[in-house]
């Protein structure tokens, strides 16, 4: 049995997406906003090399992780000091993907494909892109970052084909919404396409993503009128050939 840890590297943000909590306030956590020490970063990893079960580690909560001023230094210095996975079993980055040159996808590449610790300790980079077209993705996301996140994502998944490596898998996840609902079908054509043209396999799914393939994850909407959010991520996975579940709501009870 695993351990989620999540080690927040900041609650700083780039976007303002509108489902999401860190952009409902200007204080994340009820205090001003900041990125974490350089040494909090290594006594947080320090103190995991005597945890009795294996750590999922996650640098990520409420804010972009990308933003952090030595975010490549602080995940670099992760993997160098984890060898034989004696810290964590598993690593997994959330991002935007807004700051993602391709100096940072060849590092992030380059750490999941180390051969000091187990070949999938770098399990995914979880995508929120949440849109297909520039207008819905400003409406959702509260900024006009379409075209540099596709670009970025799809040199990321390119480099990782051209080198030839497996890891780390990749989820590409969509909260649908009414500004986005109408468009998931070319989402999905868009990124199924790509995936498949280089050859891999591609799962897609309405709940949290359960398998170690490159994923599109099609998720409802966290709102106040949550039996109509759960019909409209149930119709648009079923528009979509994901399920043929006739129920309202398909994400189990306990899924976010």
């Amino acid at each position: 049995m695993g351990i989620n840890l999540n080690l927040e590297l900041t609650d700083h943000c780039n976007i303002r997406c509108r489902m999401c909590s860190q952009s409902l306030r200007d204080e994340a956590h009820g205090a001003p906003m900041r990125f974490m020490e350089w040494e909090t970063w290594k006594a947080a990893l320090d103190g995991l090399a005597d945890m009795p079960d294996d750590v999922h580690l996650c640098p990520h909560w409420l804010g972009e992780p990308t933003l952090h001023p030595q975010f490549d230094r602080f995940v670099e210095y992760a993997f160098a000091i984890n060898s034989n996975n004696r810290l964590f079993r598993e690593f997994k980055l959330h991002t935007n993907g807004v700051v993602l040159p391709e100096s940072r996808a060849r590092l992030l590449l380059r750490l999941a494909n180390r051969t000091d610790q187990a070949a999938d300790t770098f399990r995914f980079v979880h995508f929120s892109i949440d849109a297909y077209s520039r207008h819905a993705y400003a409406w959702v996301k509260g900024a006009d970052q379409r075209d540099r996140v596709f670009r970025n994502v799809e040199r990321f998944l390119n480099l990782r084909h051209t080198l030839g490596l497996e890891w780390p898998r990749v989820t590409l996840a969509y909260v649908v919404q009414p500004g986005n609902a109408h468009e998931a079908g070319e989402f999905n054509a868009h990124w199924t396409g790509l995936l498949r043209a280089q050859g891999r396999p591609v799962a897609h799914t309405c709940d949290w993503p359960d398998q170690l393939v490159d994923t599109l994850y099609y998720r409802p909407l966290n709102t106040g009128d949550q039996a109509a959010a759960d019909r409209m991520h149930a119709d648009v996975c079923r528009e979509l050939g994901i399920t043929d579940n006739t129920a309202d709501r398909l994400r189990g009870a306990e899924s976010f």
